[in-house]
């Protein structure tokens, strides 16, 4: 099975419990992330995610997901079945490096027998959208 993986990993100058306070909060997503809106779920083991992704030059669509794995301080991970065959893996994690410094990384990992034919089709778009939340990210987080 193929897997193609898109991440974009930046530096933060805060500690991972401000970082952490910022992606734990799915409802104020909005005032921060403008591809990835609408975020309801509850941070449980199996629970089910729903948000809306409007990814440039790409149609806006409802994501339904469950949420694969979350640390606190450390990971948000959800799982996406797109297809028949075709999957997404979506997460978030921070590494602090010192108190005060982290590395956060955004990205996706796409499985499946589509899922290279998607990824080719819209890398670009999803490599800028995946840009733009690490440093919007890093602003909330800084700010």
């Amino acid at each position: 099975m193929d897997t193609t993986r898109i991440e974009k990993r930046v530096g933060v100058n805060a500690p991972s419990d401000r970082i952490w306070e910022i992606l734990s909060d799915l409802e104020n997503w909005h005032a921060w992330n403008p591809y990835e809106t609408s975020l309801t779920g509850t941070l449980a083991f199996g629970s089910s995610i729903s948000l809306t992704e409007a990814l440039p030059g790409m149609a806006e669509r409802q994501v339904q997901a469950r949420l694969g794995d979350w640390q606190p301080y450390s990971q948000l991970v959800w799982v996406e079945k797109r297809g028949f065959m075709f999957n997404a893996i979506r997460y978030y994690e921070i590494e602090e490096l010192d108190r005060g410094a982290c590395i956060v990384a955004n990205g996706v990992i796409f499985s499946g027998l589509r899922g290279e034919l998607f990824h080719d089709k819209h890398r670009k778009a999803i490599r800028s959208a995946y840009d733009d939340i690490a440093e919007a990210l890093k602003r909330a987080a800084e700010g």
